[in-house]
């Protein structure tokens, strides 16, 4: 039997369920004996043992879904081996849960912090697979993270929409309600000359 943990961690970030999807689905394509782990909300479920059992069937008609099936949250590495509120001391609270359920490796989807932590854990002897998971493609030793070319095409797009709409010649209504087209110069009447005449820049 192979038994894999799993945890999102840090931001959001696009394709994180279509990257858990592939990682399954491939496993799942070897072999039938495999048990899925998935740790709720990022380290924290690790830590505090908050997990639910998966199945192929689970990563199902997720390919196109923004978010992550198993939520995500923040724990900055930094803080890592400081002991919670309650005292629990988060490195070997996440050590037991990994022994106690005889995972055999975890794996994690994350950016620079989350991946400061999967080191962490690999030193403490723990099997760890990472997927690099950030808008700003900037973790070391790869060359593209997933996240990152949506976030430049959401981007580009805004930008170019902007950029059409704002080239466009002034168009408002007179006062005998007949549209005037006046081309690129301010027609000191729509919403957008008012406003520009008021901050003193040029269209």
């Amino acid at each position: 039997m192979l038994r894999i943990g799993m945890l999102t961690s840090g931001g959001d970030c696009q394709a994180l369920n279509a990257a858990m999807r592939g990682v399954v689905k491939g496993i799942f394509s070897k072999r039938d004996d495999v048990e899925i782990y998935g740790f709720q909300d990022g380290y924290k479920g690790l830590i505090y043992s908050n997990f639910k059992m998966l199945t192929s069937k689970d990563f199902s008609g997720i390919l196109t879904l923004g978010g992550t099936i198993l939520g995500t949250s923040r724990q900055p590495f930094k803080l890592m081996r400081v002991p919670d509120k309650d005292g629990i001391d988060k490195v070997e609270a996440m050590k037991h849960t990994y022994h106690k359920l005889n995972l055999d490796c975890l794996v994690i989807l994350g950016g620079n912090g989350t991946h400061k932590s999967a080191n962490m854990l690999r030193e403490e002897g723990l099997n760890v697979v990472t997927l690099p998971k950030t808008i700003d493609n900037d973790l070391w030793g790869t060359d593209m993270t997933f996240g990152f070319q949506s976030a430049v095409d959401i981007a580009t797009d805004t930008i170019d929409r902007i950029h059409s709409n704002v080239s466009q010649p002034c168009i408002y209504r007179g006062s005998n309600g007949a549209q005037s087209r006046v081309g690129n110069t301010s027609c000191r009447n729509c919403r957008r000359c008012r406003y520009y005449s008021a901050s003193g820049d040029a269209i």
